[in-house]
């Protein structure tokens, strides 16, 4: 190579090396500003920006060629020396990358530990099978750096629960799938009550939405939001907890997008909800805190289902359906159900009848036919435990 020619170091785009005299790159420099791209010196007659006629050329070439990105009618992208050494050691790495599980998907926020968005679909096949959460325990995603991930220590005696963001009732057709919404990078600090109650009648009825729905879409995540002091001024604090300062959120928001099917012609069906993260009493309704899709993207600073044609006639779920929650009596029944399933002894079961009494709900005949044949598996494996003791 002639000492007086120059190299352009190419774009990271397969482009092999362009070598060009040095009198040569004004000229360049200014055919490719001249191409549509602005310029930052003087302007020439026809309204490019020249670069000087010095031994800057190849910086101001290279300038050009950056901000055309592409040079019209080539396959040639050029990069600037600066650029080149800007990066030659890399660009700072956040760990907002998408990250790909069975049935969700999310970006983890590794400042906060916490994700920032979290999407799942769900069906009726996939909101019934033989997996269990008892088998599930919460642990560190092995795909996130240990300098970044929350630990349960973090959580343990913090005053907060571990909240899903992809609920593990969302997986029951996979052991696997289930077991992956049990990873920290899923979890948020959440309120006791909010998570076992305002926030659990949410994700029932996302449930539900399969019986009238074929596929539904949910993103979940944590918000920081304002508040506004007595003087007006504006600001945003949150508390953390743990030796890894995990982020508590002031509000949780679910977008729920709903299909009738893959053929249907019908309006898809969308709702977006932000939930302040406190115990939310059953009085309040769900259209309570919907907000609009565009003022949730301002807050989180997201752009939810970029791929979804906003043109075409979408419809708020709320409409299209009931958004109503189960109430109270639902709930308690719900849940002491559940509970039956969990009693490992006669005297814990039997708290669960009294502790459904006590709140004033009468079992219906669901309850007392699982609560009966519970009862009668737990005598009988009590009375082969004492057999088995007396011969010992």
């Amino acid at each position: 190579m002639r000492g007086r020619d120059k190299v352009l170091a190419p774009a990271s785009h397969g482009c092999k090396e362009l070598r060009f005299p040095s009198q040569g790159l004004a000229a360049i420099s200014k055919w490719l500003l001249g191409r549509g791209c602005s310029g930052r010196r003087g302007n020439g007659a026809d309204g490019a920006a020249v670069p000087p006629a010095s031994g800057r050329g190849i910086r101001e070439a290279g300038e050009a060629a950056t901000r055309c990105s592409t040079v019209p009618g080539t396959e040639l992208a050029f990069k600037s020396a600066e650029e080149a050494v800007l990066e030659q050691f890399g660009f700072p790495l956040a760990g907002t990358e998408t990250r790909r599980y069975t049935n969700h998907a999310l970006s983890y926020d590794q400042a906060k530990r916490v994700p920032r968005w979290v999407l799942e679909h769900i069906s009726k096949d996939k909101i019934i099978g033989d997996a269990d959460r008892k088998h599930c325990k919460f642990k560190p995603d092995p795909s996130v750096p240990s300098a970044f991930s929350a630990l349960n220590e973090d959580y343990i005696r913090s005053g907060w629960s571990r909240g899903h963001m992809a609920p593990a009732g969302n997986n029951k057709f996979s052991s696997e799938a289930m077991a992956e919404t049990f990873y920290l990078s899923n979890i948020v600090p959440q309120n006791f009550d909010n998570n076992s109650g305002y926030w659990n009648r949410i994700e029932m009825y996302c449930r539900e939405l399969t019986e009238r729905f074929e596929d539904v879409w949910i993103v979940s995540g944590p918000l920081t939001l304002p508040h506004t002091r007595n003087d007006g001024t504006k600001t945003v604090s949150y508390q953390v907890i743990g030796e890894d300062n995990v982020a508590v959120p002031s509000h949780l928001y679910k977008v729920i997008l709903a299909r009738r099917s893959p053929e249907s012609t019908e309006p898809l069906a969308l709702g977006a909800f932000v939930v302040p993260n406190k115990a939310i009493g059953f009085q309040s309704q769900l259209s309570e805190f919907q907000v609009s899709l565009h003022d949730l993207e301002k807050m989180s600073g997201l752009v939810f289902f970029p791929r979804l044609d906003r043109s075409r006639d979408i419809r708020n779920i709320c409409s299209v359906d009931t958004c109503k929650l189960l109430g109270f009596q639902e709930f308690t029944l719900y849940l002491s159900t559940r509970k039956i399933d969990g009693a490992r002894s006669v005297a814990r079961l039997e708290k669960v009848l009294e502790a459904l009494k006590s709140s004033g709900v009468e079992p219906d005949d669901d309850f007392l036919s699982r609560y009966e044949k519970k009862l009668e598996e737990l005598k009988a494996k009590e009375q082969k435990d004492a057999q088995l003791e007396k011969r010992s």
